[in-house]
């Protein structure tokens, strides 16, 4: 999966006309494997640690145009820097705990129909929802 989503974040860049050099391709590596929410920091500290010398403006600029192609999506929570995950993965919700800082991934099957339920007792089909859940350990 991880070359796969490697070849279509570079294809995405291609197709926004952007040049894919070593230090990008080495960014879009380390996008493509990230199975956490990993800030631009972050990807910034990774490409780092793979050899690749690439800024972190050209890592703001590389997530940028991953967004606009639609390949990655950027998740801001509250009071976090934005976090960044490929947009080619199953819908799923996210629950963030308010101490540590973690973000979660979750499905819920009752809360999915729940939601239909409502929009469509208020007379909507819902289009696309995002649910983010702040918690704290007991």
């Amino acid at each position: 999966m991880t070359r796969r989503r490697a070849d279509r974040l570079e294809q995405a860049l291609r197709d926004a006309g952007v040049r894919v050099t070593r230090q990008r391709a080495a960014l879009l590596q380390v996008i493509a494997a990230a199975d956490d929410h990993p800030d631009a920091a972050e990807l910034h500290a990774r490409a780092v640690t793979v050899g690749a010398g690439v800024s972190l403006a050209t890592v703001y600029r590389t997530l940028t145009t991953l967004q606009a192609q639609g390949v990655i999506e950027k998740l801001e929570f509250q009071g976090e820097p934005a976090r960044w995950e490929a947009a080619d993965q199953r819908h799923h919700d996210h629950m963030i705990d308010v101490d540590s800082g973690e973000v979660m991934e979750f499905t819920n099957e009752r809360i999915e129909r729940l939601q239909a339920e409502i929009a469509a007792e208020m007379g909507y089909d819902i289009v696309h929802h995002r649910l983010e859940l702040y918690v704290r350990r007991r």
